[in-house]
């Protein structure tokens, strides 16, 4: 049954950590160290370097399933980033080590099934480090540039949201297996049951990593990606009225195709409009293009509203 308290900043760590030992795995992720007295939450992760509000929303999540997601602005990405990235190298370079070592000592590998055994397990280890690495590949990257604010425009979040499966049907099937098949004897079953319990406990870990990533991170991403759009878009109008004096000036005609365009006229139609072929207004749109470094539908619409060439309540947004 989960802890159904919800811890708060000014609440003792060493009591979160008594209540719930399994954040002890949490801590290291977040880059804190032990050996914190009696200090609260918001002091030792003050002392820590790491984000207070971010640490208790994965703590209370993972604790008992509570999560504010109206609250995704306040997280702190790069804490967040690091709590991954710390996660993964926790779970590549120790944990799956250390269970196939404790799952060797538990089984018979001179006989077929326990061969097997092993196999399943090893092919389990490459899916799971296939998984981390796509992430560490693509998605942190990505992530690392969009908060530097130039970030790729051939990725975003819901790019890797609809590819991001669970990875632990394997890790069930090998527990089932062992639960069901592997005879056992009384030298080995002390053993066996350890590392049952290891593979129970992380079959837990990877799906709480997985709800993290993808009922927290996600989301946060998601709001970052709409601040940097809405900044862009402010900034885009902020350099059309700035620069509209030193930018080299539209012909009548190239405002013409502009306000054909902004009124959602095709190539064509704008063609018979303006009584011109389709390839002139085709060489107005690269020249307007090239003026004013705007290629888009929605930026053309932004200067033509913000310079007067259209009135915005004769524009269809």
């Amino acid at each position: 049954m989960k802890n159904q308290k919800v811890y708060e900043s000014n609440d003792q760590m060493i009591s979160l950590i008594r209540d719930n030992y399994n954040v002890l795995q949490s801590l290291g992720c977040f880059g804190i160290t032990l050996g914190f007295g009696d200090k609260t939450v918001n002091e030792t992760c003050i002392d820590n370097c790491v984000d207070t509000y971010t640490f208790l929303a994965v703590v209370n999540y993972t604790i008992n399933g509570y999560y504010n997601a109206d609250d995704a602005d306040r997280l702190s990405v790069p804490t967040l980033l690091h709590y991954l990235e710390a996660s993964h190298i926790y779970y590549l370079d120790y944990q799956l080590p250390s269970i196939r070592r404790e799952l060797q000592e538990s089984i018979n590998e001179s006989d077929s099934l326990g061969t097997l055994i092993m196999n399943f397990y090893d092919e389990y280890a490459r899916e799971i480090h296939k998984h981390m690495k796509y992430e560490e590949k693509h998605l942190f990257p990505y992530v690392k540039q969009l908060l530097k604010g130039n970030a790729p425009s051939d990725y975003d979040i819901e790019t890797f949201s609809k590819h991001h499966s669970q990875t632990d049907q394997k890790l069930r099937e090998l527990k089932n297996i062992i639960l069901k098949y592997l005879p056992g004897d009384i030298r080995r079953n002390n053993k066996l049951t350890a590392t049952l319990y290891g593979l129970y406990n992380n079959e837990e870990w990877l799906k709480l990593h997985s709800q993290v990533e993808d009922n927290i991170f996600v989301p946060a991403i998601r709001n970052l990606e709409r601040k940097q759009i809405k900044d862009s878009v402010t900034r885009n109008i902020s350099n059309m009225v700035c620069n509209k004096e030193t930018a080299e000036p539209l012909s009548d005609r190239e405002k013409d195709v502009i306000i054909s365009l902004v009124q959602g006229m095709s190539n064509k139609e704008i063609a018979d409009h303006l009584f011109i072929s389709v390839n002139t207004v085709i060489t107005h749109r690269r020249n307007i293009a090239r003026k004013l470094q705007i290629h888009s539908s929605a930026g053309l619409t932004i200067y033509a509203i913000v310079n007067g060439l259209v009135d915005i309540s004769t524009v269809n947004l």
